[in-house]
């Protein structure tokens, strides 16, 4: 399967969102600092410096573009809080919000179309990368250390993934990666140990009913809400809790113009993350700011208040649930991105070979950002 499908498997089946060991660890490549000169850097508490204030208003407009409307998710919910409070104002960011489509974004992002976008999962934006060598996109924030995706089964058909050896799943184009590696890690091999036929639609209530299927791959912050609202019984089977490694939630921008603008780029991510840290905090105001901005956007997908605030709730426990102890939030860890690529590999993505990630994330930029409190250094007002 070609790596390219790994946004479109996962992005699709959100509408309405092999354990491996590696000898080495992976680090990433040497790139231009994002820290400012001390005389320029930001200090908590202290006035935005000026220098650095011109910095950025000289890095121009800035666009960002979300993976699924202005949906109350990891990667699209933080930016919106923060424009809405001015957080990006507040560092002189000429900021453009607009809602797209992930596996649109890719392309516009490595050519500096646009220049900061949301990511359905790490792999997603190695998948990319690996396609298009001349792609040099790179993910700055990594919120959720596990799967997102999870196979929804009907209720009292299986206690355990083996069981599932002989029946059919119905899938949205393809199965997710995470749900695959899972069936393949209990030695059920998708064309061998069960098959998959296409649905349609997204309405997991129809799905469920479905005689010929014994479940569908879905997301744990959506599908399964609106079947615990529908009062309809089901069992889930989690990828990560059968040991595949997996992330969501995923901030990336361009080398290109990384290295042209370090300190708007810093301070994109500070705003964004002084936005998720108050969506952790407050998980329904920051549904309410998602809905104003669907709204606004006329809903095309007709997202409702009810899916939004779940969506938020569980995504927002994954990922405090998800972050390591003494870590801040959204930091990229390169060997649980190594396993999640070697495990996705495994099942015949990238061309059945983990790519070099060195390239494709840095951590620098969050650790410039967080102090070590593991709290965002924000300027006096």
């Amino acid at each position: 399967m070609s790596s390219k499908y790994i946004a479109a498997a996962l992005l699709t089946c959100s509408i309405v969102t092999v354990s491996c060991s590696s000898s080495s660890t992976t680090t990433p490549a040497t790139v231009p600092t994002t820290a400012a000169t001390s005389a320029d850097a930001v200090v908590a508490g202290k006035p935005f410096p000026t220098a650095r204030c011109d910095a950025n208003k000289a890095a121009g407009k800035i666009t960002y573009l979300s993976s699924f409307d202005f949906a109350a998710a990891a990667s699209i919910v933080e930016v919106l809080v923060a424009k809405q409070k001015g957080y990006f104002d507040a560092l002189c960011l000429n900021v453009e919000i607009k809602a797209s489509f992930s596996t649109a974004n890719y392309p516009l992002i490595a050519g500096n179309q646009a220049q900061f976008s949301s990511g359905g999962s790490f792999s997603e934006v190695a998948g990319f990368a690996n396609d298009t060598p001349d792609a040099d996109i790179l993910a700055l924030a990594v919120e959720g250390k596990t799967a997102i995706d999870a196979l929804i089964v009907k209720a009292d058909t299986a206690t355990t993934v083996a069981d599932l050896k002989g029946t059919t799943i119905g899938v949205k184009g393809k199965i997710t990666p995470s749900v695959q590696a899972m069936l393949a890690k209990a030695g059920l091999i998708e064309g061998t140990d069960y098959q998959t036929v296409p649905v349609e639609g997204y309405d997991p209530k129809v799905h469920i009913a479905i005689p010929s299927i014994v479940g569908f791959p879905g997301y744990k912050s959506n599908e399964p809400g609106q079947l615990d609202r529908a009062g309809i019984s089901y069992s889930l089977f989690d990828p990560s809790a059968n040991g595949i490694p997996g992330s969501f939630g995923i901030l990336y921008t361009n080398r290109a113009f990384m290295t042209a603008h370090p300190s708007a780029t810093e301070d994109f991510m500070r705003a964004a993350m002084m936005g998720l840290a108050d969506a952790i905090a407050d998980p329904a105001a920051a549904s309410k700011i998602a809905l104003s901005f669907i709204d606004s956007n006329g809903n095309p997908n007709y997202l409702s208040p009810e899916g939004e605030t779940y969506r938020w709730l569980t995504e927002s426990q994954l990922i405090t649930n998800t972050t390591p102890a003494g870590e801040p939030v959204g930091l990229p860890d390169a060997a649980g991105l190594q396993a999640e690529v070697e495990a996705y590999a495994t099942i015949g993505l990238f061309g059945g070979k983990a790519p070099d990630i060195s390239k494709r994330f840095d951590s620098s930029v969050l650790k410039a950002v967080y102090a070590a409190d593991r709290t965002v250094i924000w300027p006096s007002s």
